[in-house]
C-alpha cells in the first residue's frame, strides 16, 4: 500500500504561494448524476481566473490550452483554484502526467477554505484515495491507505475524474467507473480546485482540461 500523503509541506507552500478553496452541502443520492453546468474551463483563456505562481519549488500555470501544476520538492502538495463559493457540486477534469515519476499524486479538490478541504486523487502506478486536510492534519476518509485500482490508466495516459461532494456524501470515479463512497459532516462549504503532490522525487508534472462544475 502507498503511505499517505503529508501535510508537512502542504500548508508552507498553501500558505506562502499558492491559494485554494471548495464546497459542498445536502443529502446525495448514489446515482445522482451531473446536471446544470455552473462553472466550465478549457483554459484556452489564462485570464479565466485561476491563481498562477511561479517558484523554485513549483509552480500553477496556464501552458497551452491546458493547465499545469507542477511539484519539484519531495513530499509537497500544490493545489490552484478559481475563487468559487458553490454548493453541492460534481467535479470532473482529465488530467494526464507529462513528466515525473509515476509514483505521484493527482486530482481535484472541494469544501476547499484556506487549508482545509476534501481531495480527491490518483497516481500513476494506479492508486487512489479520498482525504481531507483538517486544521494542517492529512488523513484519507473512510480508508486506511491508498487503494489499487484497475480502472485508473497507467503512465502517461488521460483519466477522467469525477468528485461528487454533496451533502455529507463523498463520491469517487476515474474514467467511468465509482472507487469510493464514503461520508464525512467536517467540511460543508468553499471552493473548487486541482491539486497534484510529489513524494520522493521530484518533477511531477500534471496538465489538466475540460474542467466542469456542475450542481446535482
Amino acid at each position: 500500500m502507498k503511505p499517505k500523503p503529508t501535510i508537512r509541506t502542504i500548508i508552507l507552500l498553501g500558505l506562502v504561494l499558492f491559494s485554494l478553496a471548495c464546497r459542498i452541502t445536502a443529502p446525495g443520492n448514489p446515482e445522482s448524476t451531473p446536471g446544470r453546468v455552473v462553472f466550465a474551463d478549457d483554459f484556452s483563456d489564462p485570464k479565466s481566473g485561476w491563481n498562477q505562481v511561479i517558484a523554485e519549488n513549483g509552480e500553477t500555470s496556464y501552458a497551452d490550452g491546458v493547465f499545469r501544476i507542477l511539484v519539484n520538492a519531495p513530499n509537497m502538495d500544490i493545489w490552484a483554484r478559481p475563487g468559487l463559493n458553490l454548493d453541492d457540486v460534481h467535479i470532473e477534469v482529465d488530467a494526464i502526467k507529462v513528466g515525473g515519476d509515476r509514483n505521484n499524486r493527482f486530482g481535484v479538490v472541494c469544501r476547499l477554505q484556506g487549508v482545509n478541504f476534501y481531495t480527491f486523487m490518483i497516481s500513476s502506478d494506479g492508486y487512489f484515495g479520498i482525504g481531507k486536510v483538517r486544521n494542517e492534519i492529512y488523513e484519507l476518509v473512510g480508508m486506511s491507505s491508498l487503494q489499487l485500482s484497475e480502472a485508473i490508466k497507467l503512465g502517461s495516459a488521460v483519466n477522467h475524474l469525477r468528485a461528487d461532494c454533496i451533502g455529507n456524501r463523498l463520491a469517487f470515479y476515474v474514467n467511468g467507473t465509482l472507487l469510493a463512497e464514503v461520508q464525512d459532516d467536517d467540511l460543508t462549504s468553499g471552493d473548487v480546485g486541482l491539486i497534484a503532490g510529489s513524494y520522493v522525487t521530484i518533477g511531477v508534472d500534471i496538465r489538466f482540461d475540460d474542467f466542469i462544475v456542475s450542481a446535482p
